[in-house]
């Protein structure tokens, strides 16, 4: 790495969390600390969910996947406007007007404290999860590059988020988020650019090689058949429909963003301006993917066969042998911005429902500064593991194959629970614990029945969220009307 790569990188990374510090305020109350007073402009919200969705998980998992396969994990991408329409419509002006900064005190008021802590479980297994995966394709690029350990690459990358997230609150994570976002746009077409022109044949080429594939064309949304036990266009969509409506609808991510925003109006413009953002930007990760298949193709000698074995690492490979000096250092710093940004998120919303659905209902006079003591405490905390789950991943071989399982198994069917309590029809505690029992029966059956081997049809894992929520629902729905 040259010193001018080394110092671009040091200058964004280094800035970016000092700007961050710099929104520390003594005496700051937990009000500050989760919602920012609702003081924040809509199009900064926006970009910070915009920034949530697009982690390192995207910026390198993304081109990865198109690499080794073809745009077929594309199509979750798809499904991202029908949640944030839904977002925009019922799920923004029903969290404003109930106010609480828990995406879960509903669910406690509708079926009683264990729904709330179910829910609530289950969102903290699925954020320490996801920031481990994040920490980890982070550490990637910065082993690849300069050969530095690995884990020591993941340690400190750990403690620098901790540190913006536990002085600056909610606020530094938004603002910092608006400044990744911009940074990891510019990197990703900066680095398309060049990968096209640096084509033998032309740009054309790309296209040419990808089309015509051995594998099949590269720009594939996968297969339109009814088959539930493969990665189909159809099991794609429908999971990222069920996981895009449980990340606006009841994600402490999302759902605390909704309460930053100075009105109503703002927070349903962030909804949508966040998600929609995301949708180009997520193909341009895809075709980095497909025009590194290309590139390699044309030039096969330039790719190690251990490189090759890893396909998250062949961008980081690409950044590190391909780019000019100056360009590397910037996107290695987007890519580190695409990863902070969304731990610092995960960081922040666990802390807030540590607080909120764990302290204070069995400390309901606390002080204010117990309460911020409190949330500092946690960030540092929540940090940590995500930290030691990153490590424990170092062997896996896709990382987005990896944290959509996960996902799917650690959503716990929250949206199938949630539904039953925002519909008209009155569903009773006892039939949403049966419904909610049997929706966990259900995701464990499919995430387990290929791994024990069980009789059956093994269905994919992906479907885990859509049977989960969905037996949850009707479960529920027709135990309601039995009993």
């Amino acid at each position: 790495m040259q010193a001018l790569d080394f110092g671009i990188f040091l200058f964004f990374t280094l800035g970016v969390v000092l700007f961050g510090c710099t929104f520390y305020r003594r005496g700051a109350t937990a009000n500050d600390f989760v919602k920012a007073s609702q003081s924040l402009p809509g199009w900064i919200v926006g970009m910070s969910i915009f920034a949530t969705y697009v982690s390192s998980i995207s910026y390198i998992g993304y081109p990865g996947k198109a690499f080794a396969a073809d745009w077929n994990a594309f199509v979750f991408s798809l499904s991202i406007p029908i949640a944030s329409w839904a977002a925009a419509r019922w799920f923004v002006p029903f969290y404003r007007r109930h106010g609480s900064a828990s995406a879960y005190t509903f669910l406690e008021e509708r079926f009683g404290r264990w729904a709330r802590l179910y829910a609530s479980a289950c969102y903290l297994l699925t954020q320490i999860a996801r920031m481990g995966s994040i920490l980890y394709l982070l550490a990637v690029p910065m082993y690849i590059l300069m050969g530095w350990d690995i884990h020591l690459v993941i340690i400190v990358t750990s403690l620098a988020v901790i540190v913006f997230s536990v002085l600056g609150g909610i606020r530094a994570v938004i603002w910092t988020d608006a400044v990744y976002g911009f940074l990891l746009i510019g990197g990703a077409l900066l680095c398309l650019c060049l990968l096209a022109w640096r084509m033998p044949g032309g740009p054309s080429q790309l296209f040419d090689l990808a089309i015509h594939s051995p594998q099949g064309n590269k720009f594939s949304l996968g297969e339109f058949s009814a088959d539930l036990t493969s990665s189909t266009f159809w099991v794609c969509l429908i999971y990222g429909i069920f996981i895009n409506l449980q990340n606006y609808g009841i994600d402490q991510n999302y759902v605390q963003r909704y309460h930053t925003a100075k009105t109503d109006r703002d927070a349903r413009f962030s909804a949508l301006f966040g998600g929609w953002l995301f949708i180009p930007v997520s193909a341009i990760f895809f075709l980095i993917g497909t025009a590194l298949y290309s590139y390699y193709t044309a030039s096969p000698q330039l790719l190690p066969a251990e490189i090759t074995a890893k396909p998250d690492y062949v961008f980081p490979f690409f950044i590190v042998h391909e780019l000019p000096v100056g360009l590397r250092g910037l996107l290695i710093a987007s890519i580190f911005a695409a990863g902070m940004s969304t731990v610092s998120t995960s960081v922040t919303s666990a802390a807030t429902v540590l607080l909120t659905d764990y302290h204070n209902p069995f400390f309901p006079q606390a002080s204010e500064r117990r309460q911020v003591i409190f949330l500092r405490t946690s960030c540092i905390v929540i940090g940590l593991l995500g930290c030691i789950v990153a490590i424990a991943m170092l062997s896996v071989v896709s990382i987005i194959d990896v944290w959509w399982t996960l996902s799917s198994i650690f959503s716990g069917g929250m949206l199938g629970l949630f539904l039953l309590g925002i519909i008209p029809s009155k569903i009773g505690r006892i039939p949403a614990l049966i419904g909610c029992l049997c929706g966990v029966a259900v995701i464990a059956w499919i995430s387990l029945s290929s791994t024990l081997n069980l009789p059956g049809i093994h269905l994919h894992n992906y479907m885990a969220i859509v049977l989960g929520t969905t037996a949850i629902f009707i479960t529920g729905f027709l135990c309601s009307k039995a009993i």
